[in-house]
């Protein structure tokens, strides 16, 4: 069973991570106005934070199977907050940017620490369950990021950062005194006894290319550039586009995000059960690749808060599903897989928001277009490469052993 006093405690913690990677995005417009930048550097603010985070998630992975899940927790809080502060007090774009760089470093501790806290405490079957509801937590964090960060703005447009920062000192604070550490000392100081010689990021990608889940990292991937291709621009599209306010995107965004966590909350476990967590996987691609280019069709603004609904909706299902595959896999290595699934995150981070602003630059409706492709193209490859992976051996990329 789950510790009551952990789990709840997780949870809030993943949802504060991912909140902080979506706060910025609808006041983007008015903070690149405040420091006269280009609407490129739409895309540079969301893409720099996957930077770090992408940078620092396999070493701290490794750092949480050597010395604990809970310092790595506590360490990751701290940085949010350190984050979130200096966005509050930054005066020009230069230490707003350097704010979400130390923000993606936060991430990086953070996420993968809380992903194999989850695999250490449950069992093969309640895994999925467990993973759905830190799947809610990541997703609808990233998610409702969008839609707080507007409402908050009406105080000013520095307030979403003071509202993060304060949130997550008191969740820091509640995970130093109510978090229980799951590995024992013993299996802490037999870790950090063994010579670990992979915590170099690209030896550590490398591996993964070999490893039996390295399919499941690239959809991590794909799903994450789609989502953060979507979010990036899409204050800057509904606006130009389709003549939205800032006050109707909050709007929207919020409540397709919590309608998106509840489908994912209800649907998540008892689809995956019926139908399998590879089937899953594919047909929520394909979806997310539909409802993705569907944006296009029309900017009645009902019309667009159903889709952007549903594209959250099929995004809630992916993740958890995606992570319960992963974990299942991981074997004893939950930490580094935990890093590596962080890592192809912080890449579709880095990357879609980039490429979005790029083709947002040459016509508005191609990041759309390409990341329906991208999305589309990922759901094609799943349905040959999970089938044949379910039968297929590999290397384990810690140890050199063979996994059936």
């Amino acid at each position: 069973m789950l510790p009551r006093s952990a789990f709840p405690l997780l949870l809030l913690n993943m949802f504060l991570a991912n909140l902080s990677m979506g706060l910025v995005i609808p006041i983007v417009p008015e903070l690149l106005e405040m420091f006269s930048a280009s609407g490129q550097a739409a895309g540079y603010l969301v893409s720099c934070f996957g930077l770090t985070q992408f940078l620092f998630s396999p070493f701290a992975g490794n750092l949480s199977d050597r010395y604990g899940r809970k310092p790595m927790i506590i360490t990751g809080l701290i940085l949010f907050a350190i984050s979130n502060l200096l966005a509050a007090f930054a005066g020009d774009l230069t230490l707003l940017f350097v704010s979400r760089l130390i923000g993606g470093i936060g991430s990086a501790a953070l996420v993968p620490a809380i992903i194999a806290y989850v695999a250490d405490i449950t069992e093969d079957a309640q895994r999925s369950k467990a993973m759905s509801w830190l799947g809610a937590s990541m997703t609808s964090g990233f998610i409702i990021g969008p839609g707080v960060g507007g409402l908050l703005a009406e105080w000013g447009i520095k307030m979403p950062f003071f509202a993060s920062a304060s949130v997550g000192l008191l969740a820091m604070i509640c995970s130093m005194w109510m978090l229980p550490e799951p590995l024992s000392p013993e299996i802490r100081r037999l870790r950090q006894s063994v010579q670990d010689k992979k915590d170099n990021i690209f030896r550590q990608i490398g591996l993964s290319v070999k490893s039996r889940y390295f399919i499941l990292l690239l959809i991590v991937f794909a799903m994450t550039f789609g989502l953060t291709h979507f979010e990036a621009i899409f204050p800057l599209f509904v606006v130009q586009g389709y003549g939205f306010t800032t006050q109707q995107i909050a709007i929207l965004l919020t409540v397709c995000s919590l309608i998106g966590t509840l489908n994912q909350v209800l649907l998540t476990d008892r689809i995956t059960r019926r139908f399998g967590e590879k089937r899953v996987i594919v047909a929520m691609l394909l979806l997310s690749a539909f409802t993705l280019a569907s944006l296009l069709f029309s900017g009645n603004y009902y019309y667009v808060m159903i889709i952007t609904m549903l594209f959250f909706s099929f995004n809630n299902i992916l993740r958890p599903t995606i992570n319960t595959l992963l974990s299942k896999e991981a074997g004893e290595d939950q930490g580094f897989v935990a890093g590596m699934n962080n890592a192809y995150t912080s890449l579709g981070t880095i990357f879609g928001p980039l490429l979005a602003g790029i083709l947002y630059e040459i016509h508005i409706d191609l990041p759309y277009l390409f990341g329906a492709f991208v999305l589309l193209v990922s759901s094609l490859v799943s349905v040959r490469k999970l089938n044949k992976k379910s039968s297929s051996t590999s290397t384990n990329p810690l140890t050199g052993s063979i996994n059936q």
